[in-house]
């Protein structure tokens, strides 16, 4: 009887520790820029990771991350991401309380996703015959005062002028493709899947990759409201366990550069699901990204733009890079579902 009373005890003692599920869901409302970055969050989705960690995701399109700042500030978004951007350092300085939480994309050499790429047409006619013909020309870019801006600035003085000899013109990234073949814009910074629509369609040649023009570029970032982060911690970082889980299975079915490893069909099938190109063929021959297994941040490519938009006199007050950071997040998320290269 006394041992039938400890396990008894035993079991109820356990039960207290388990944790308890919740009734309903919580509902993050997460900004999303229909770039090949967002794979994902697809994935963590489409499979249930954020579902087993109570979470329903509400995906909200944005044509760039910077767009996404008033809604952080309203409080009506959770988790965003996208480049990184002039507008997100001051709304730090101007107290909007997000922090950049966790990798999105980096161009590491061979595994750049964007590129600046010039108008088929001028390359066919002559116009085009190096970047120097880009002088005084519209490049379509997603938003002013950008990562991208970065890059290309970085580029175009290595053939003797600058981003100020351009006439830059901001669209979303899906509208770029339509825009190079009405002949609206003469070039663009693509990235992927709309990067490989244009090659495909022969709307656009490439000028130069990400990867070349800047090396291991950060160009593209999670962010998290604190507000989210201080309402619910546990969910905060639940959502980044779901994420990076869903990160690692697309990292897993691109051993090579592209999306032809284990598990590569399906999770084209879920990119067809999710973006606006609903064409598997650009799928299978589209280049992929680089982005950390555990979601760890390149500081110094951070600080170079940073250091950029304050040169371009695109900062209000004084930014200050640890104050737009908070890698806790990503940390405590690792902590729980392990070192990608302890798996």
């Amino acid at each position: 009887m006394r041992l039938m009373a400890m396990l008894v005890a035993s079991l109820g003692f356990c039960t207290l520790q388990m944790p308890t599920a919740r009734a309903e869901p919580v509902t993050v409302n997460v900004g999303i820029t229909n770039a090949l970055a967002d794979v994902g969050l697809y994935v963590a989705d489409k499979r249930g990771y954020f579902a087993q960690e109570g979470i329903k995701v509400n995906f909200v399109s944005f044509d760039a991350a910077a767009r996404m700042i008033a809604p952080f500030a309203s409080g009506d978004l959770d988790v965003g991401g996208g480049g990184i951007s002039a507008g997100l350092f001051n709304a730090v300085t101007r107290g909007v309380k997000i922090r950049i939480v966790a990798d999105k994309s980096t161009s590491a050499p061979g595994l750049s996703t964007s590129s600046l790429v010039v108008r088929h047409k001028l390359v066919e006619s002559g116009a085009y015959k190096d970047p120097r013909d880009l002088k005084g020309r519209k490049i379509a870019v997603p938003a002013p005062g950008t990562g991208t801006s970065t890059s290309l600035n970085r580029y175009f003085q290595t053939f003797g002028f600058s981003l100020k000899d351009v006439e830059l013109v901001s669209m979303a990234f899906p509208q770029m493709v339509q825009a190079l073949q009405n002949d609206a814009v003469d070039g663009a910074f693509l990235t992927e899947p709309s990067f490989t629509r244009a090659i495909l369609d022969r709307v656009a040649d490439v000028v130069a990759s990400d990867d070349r023009m800047f090396p291991n570029h950060q160009i593209a970032v999670t962010i998290f409201s604190e507000r989210f982060i201080a309402r619910d911690r546990a969910t905060a970082v639940g959502f980044m366990k779901a994420m990076l889980r869903g990160t690692r299975d697309y990292l897993a079915a691109t051993p090579h550069g592209k999306l032809d490893g284990p598990g590569a069909e399906d999770i084209i099938a879920i990119l067809n699901q999710y973006t606006v190109i609903k064409d598997p063929r650009v799928y299978r021959q589209i280049g992929v990204h680089n982005v950390d297994p555990d979601g760890r941040l390149n500081l110094d490519s951070l600080a170079e733009d940073l250091a950029y938009f304050q040169s371009e006199g695109l900062i209000e007050g004084k930014a200050v890079l640890s104050d737009a950071t908070d890698r806790t997040i990503a940390d405590d998320a690792v902590k729980a579902i392990g070192r990608a290269s302890e798996r």
